[in-house]
């Protein structure tokens, strides 16, 4: 049964300092699908994370490249972007199922890839409303504590 979080409405701001606190918290080892059309904010969330690790990181899309990796920290990040894959299989290589379990991976559309593609432990909703976004959580089963204090008392917009 999966869980999703009341959805609120952000600017650009606002959407970097929701990234901000779920990067204070998300485990190393964690897979998070960012859904949403295009200029939906997939990538400008995934960057906003990032660089609250490692400010003036050069984090770009990975459209063309399917997979940009980035070791932060001691941790490791695959952030991925499957708009462009035609055929699931096309994945095989791109090492997202193997690093389940040891590395971060963001997965911007993820429905695109099919079983190549490791099981959400967080769904990122991104939606335009009216120039700003709207954006919301959702987990699979229970909220875990971790992630508690952005799902109960909402993101800080700090």
């Amino acid at each position: 049964m999966s869980h999703a979080s009341a959805p609120v409405s952000v600017d650009e701001p606002g959407l970097a300092a929701c990234a901000r606190s779920l990067a204070a918290r998300v485990p190393t080892a964690f897979c998070v699908h960012l859904v949403g059309d295009l200029a939906a904010g997939k990538t400008t969330f995934v960057r906003a994370l990032l660089q609250s690790w490692e400010p003036g990181l050069r984090v770009k899309s990975p459209t063309y490249a399917l997979v940009e990796r980035y070791r932060i920290g001691g941790r490791e990040i695959l952030h991925a972007d499957l708009y462009r894959v035609n055929d699931p299989h096309e994945l095989e290589m791109l090492g997202l199922r193997e690093a389940a379990g040891s590395a971060l991976i963001l997965i911007e559309w993820p429905d695109r890839g099919g079983d190549q593609v490791p099981a959400a432990d967080l769904v990122v909703r991104l939606a335009p409303d009216d120039g700003r976004r709207r954006l919301q959580y959702a987990v699979p089963a229970a909220v875990p504590a971790w992630l508690q204090p952005i799902w109960v008392e909402g993101p800080d917009l700090t």
